[in-house]
């Protein structure tokens, strides 16, 4: 009976640790986002030079991440927004199925996808404001969420690459 005990603190213990890696990105994202919408609010400002490289240019997307996919057709807003909610809960599902470092790649994912889907939900679009650049050549804009989302997809790739599975066991 308290190996059962052990064994339900443990996962209880692992699903916390889960939440709030979830949660603490959600909470950079939304924090992020809510600075520099208020500040463009109150300077009148929507880009901020920071670096010979890097500007703060605040845009409102209505597509999918990087402004891929912007429409002003609510039907097909609402259906990668269903679409979304769908892939998150693949997400979750694949999270409570894997048991390796790799739930970590799909947990950053999530807690990206939840800010963006937020905002989505909320604004009716996701605000940007990374806006990265090498001279002339601008990349496309994004936020915090994007980075992880993006940095999640890189690791899972990288690991399926890289990581080799003993297949004796």
């Amino acid at each position: 009976m308290k190996g059962i005990h052990v064994l339900i603190r443990v996962k209880v213990y692992k699903s916390l640790l889960n939440f709030t890696l979830v949660l603490i990105i959600f909470c950079v994202d939304r924090i992020s986002k809510i600075y520099v919408t208020e500040l463009a609010e109150k300077t009148d400002v929507s880009e901020i030079y920071l670096t010979s490289f890097l500007n703060l240019y605040l845009v409102w997307n209505t597509g999918i991440a990087f402004g891929l996919f912007s429409f002003s057709n609510e039907f097909i807003y609402n259906l990668f927004t269903t679409l979304i909610v769908l892939i998150n809960a693949i997400i979750i599902y694949l999270v409570i199925i894997t048991k390796d470092f790799r739930k970590y790649f799909f947990l950053m994912i999530l807690g990206g996808s939840f800010g963006n889907l937020f905002d989505r939900l909320y604004y009716g679009s996701v605000p940007d404001f990374i806006d990265f650049h090498i001279g002339n050549f601008h990349w496309f804009i994004f936020n915090i969420a994007d980075i992880f989302i993006t940095a999640g997809v890189i690791c899972l790739i990288l690991a399926e690459v890289l990581y080799k599975k003993d297949t004796n066991e």
